[in-house]
């Protein structure tokens, strides 16, 4: 999982990185607001965590501007404020959850699987799918997928690098049963390629005389 760290204070973040780094997390560290939106704003990240107080842009602003932007990745709020408001401020601008300095470890950890686990945002690099908006985006661009793209897409990306023969595809996203005449998958695929495959990048690879993986190691 990659985590972006939005902090100042060199203490926390060196505390933070090398504790999550510890778990096999990727961590990304910004120590100033201007750097943390720049980052964030690539979508490129599973989790970012986000301190309020920074120099440079704050972090209120900018969450809010992430979320106007329809950036929809899930941020958790590093604060040392004891404030109601201030919390409250930042769950109605979109953040999912909040952590009050100082905290453990475990608290944090378990607090990243749980937004996590809640997000409808699947990545790969600056790839992602909106599983719930059924919207996609490579970076800042919008994607437009026929429905059944989409649904080809998002059974892939759900499990990376877990091999799909055509029959499976068929019957787990279409519904149907064995049809060896059908090239519908195999249309389907070249259709979501030449959408995704950007910069060198080719996220789904054929497995010769077997089916489709989708190579998350591409991103």
């Amino acid at each position: 999982m990659k985590v972006l760290v939005i902090e100042d204070e060199e203490k926390i973040h060196t505390f933070v990185r090398k504790g999550l780094e510890a778990r096999g997390f990727s961590v990304e560290v910004s120590d100033n607001g201007d750097d943390g939106f720049a980052a964030a704003s690539s979508g490129e990240q599973d989790v970012i965590l986000l301190d309020i107080m920074l120099p440079g842009r704050d972090g209120l602003s900018i969450l809010k501007e992430l979320r106007a932007a329809g950036n929809a990745t899930p941020v958790i709020i590093l604060t040392a404020r004891t404030e109601t408001n201030e919390r409250v401020l930042g769950l109605e601008l979109g953040a999912d959850d909040y952590v009050t300095k100082p905290f453990f470890m475990d608290e944090l950890i378990a607090r990243i699987n749980a937004v996590a686990r809640r997000s409808s945002i699947l990545h790969a690099g600056r790839l992602s799918l909106n599983t719930l908006s059924r919207e996609a985006r490579y970076g800042n661009e919008e994607i437009f997928f026929a429905p059944r793209e989409f649904s080809v897409l998002e059974h892939l990306m759900r499990s990376p690098n877990s091999i799909f023969t055509r029959d499976q595809l068929l019957e787990q996203v279409w519904g149907y049963g064995f049809d060896p005449q059908t090239n519908l998958v195999d249309v389907c695929i070249r259709r979501i390629r030449e959408k995704i495959d950007h910069d060198g990048h080719k996220f789904i690879e054929t497995i010769r005389g077997v089916g489709y993986r989708f190579n998350k190691s591409e991103a």
